[in-house]
């Protein structure tokens, strides 16, 4: 019964591993299409979308929950200073929070925290 459950359990590791897609800032291009994964708190920290309020004002929604899941693309990729910053745009040619359409993105903290991949 032992066996049994390590061979499971170490079948179910391997599977993991291999599931594992791992994206760096080199291997990324214009053009090419992302996932947002779940905020870093309430908010995105590395995803720079404007202050709650801005995006109030102009008829916006602040439920950064919904965008979990959301496919972007990838419009502009600037390499400053040891950082990548990425534009991107939803892939369904919508707004963010119905009121942006393009959001900067500091690529290698959001990849390290999960806000994208």
């Amino acid at each position: 019964m032992k066996k049994l459950l390590f061979i499971a359990f170490i079948s179910v590791l391997t599977i993991q591993a291999q599931e594992q897609n791992f994206t760096s800032p080199d291997n990324v291009n214009i053009g090419d299409i992302m996932t947002l994964g779940k905020p870093s708190g309430k908010t995105y920290k590395h995803i720079l979308f404007p202050k709650t309020n801005f995006i109030m004002k102009k008829g916006g929604t602040t439920n950064y929950r919904r965008l979990k899941g959301l496919r972007v693309i990838i419009t502009n990729k600037e390499t400053t200073e040891g950082k990548t910053i990425i534009s991107i745009k939803r892939n369904d040619n919508k707004q963010f929070l119905n009121t942006i359409r393009i959001v900067k993105v500091n690529l290698e903290a959001a990849l390290e925290a999960k806000e994208i991949f």
